[in-house]
């Protein structure tokens, strides 16, 4: 029985991450949201996600609710990112990942001409999306929130829930 159920909540961290990533790169591309460095590095957690869980599903002898709990301290340093995108979005700190317009010393001026041609890198305090007044970093924190708890109770939780059902 709990065999089952943490394969159902893997199954369902996978789908999850597989849906966040698709969401992100169709925001990307479809609607042209230039990401960030920041927004960049959020995709990491769900595409480590994705890795765990099919290493946890597809190899038997691997365990699976210790799989979940490493999934479950990614998906906690992935609220902690957004919070922290989220803090440079509000101006609350600056982001000390290069978020800056200008890269690098400049040692002579045809390195300063070819940075005045250069595309400059999207700010990272720069909101281009909103949904009731929340940018996307907003909605990344809870989702990963709810996919710790998810990753850390979810397979006691559901255990629980069969067992009654029984």
């Amino acid at each position: 029985m709990v065999i089952i159920s943490n394969k159902i909540i893997l199954v369902l961290l996978l789908l999850a991450s597989g849906s966040a990533l698709v969401i992100a790169f169709t925001a990307q591309v479809a609607f042209d949201l230039e990401p960030c460095i920041l927004c960049k590095y959020q995709r990491i957690p769900y595409f480590a996600t994705i890795l765990f869980s099919c290493l946890a599903l597809y190899i038997r002898e691997l365990d699976r609710r210790g799989a979940l709990k490493v999934i479950g301290l990614i998906f906690l340093l992935s609220a902690v990112l957004s919070f922290y995108h989220n803090g440079v979005e509000q101006h609350w700190w600056t982001s000390v990942a290069g978020c800056s317009n200008l890269t690098g010393t400049l040692l002579n001026f045809q390195e300063f001409q070819n940075q005045l041609f250069a595309k400059m890198p999207k700010r990272c305090d720069q909101i281009d999306w909103t949904l009731f007044g929340l940018s996307l970093t907003v909605y990344n924190c809870a989702a990963s929130i709810i996919f710790a708890l998810l990753s850390f109770f979810g397979g006691d939780i559901l255990k629980k829930i069969i067992r009654k059902r029984d």
